[in-house]
């Protein structure tokens, strides 16, 4: 179900707004969801690595446990000549 949001936009924003969907061919409305949809996709993505990140820090803090500089920079190496393996752990 789709429920209807206000934006209040500055009269500048909603000038670029109707400039850029007449020139693309859009509606205002168009543009509008999808740069909240691309935004949203992004921050997203961005909370998740950083779970992942804070994650992988404390298994670091509980086990000290970690890559040594010569493993990464091997696999690294590796990597820039094309040669795909597993990144090391």
């Amino acid at each position: 179900m789709s429920k209807t949001k206000g934006v209040k936009l500055s009269d500048t924003t909603r000038q670029r707004l109707e400039t850029l969907a007449r020139i693309r061919d859009r509606s205002p409305h168009w543009l509008m969801r999808q740069a909240i949809e691309t935004w949203l996709d992004h921050e997203e993505k961005y909370e998740q690595e950083k779970r992942e990140d804070m994650e992988r820090w404390e298994r670091y803090q509980m086990t000290g446990v970690a890559v040594t500089d010569e493993k990464a920079a091997e696999w690294l190496e590796n990597l820039a000549q094309g040669k795909v393996t597993a990144c090391p752990r």
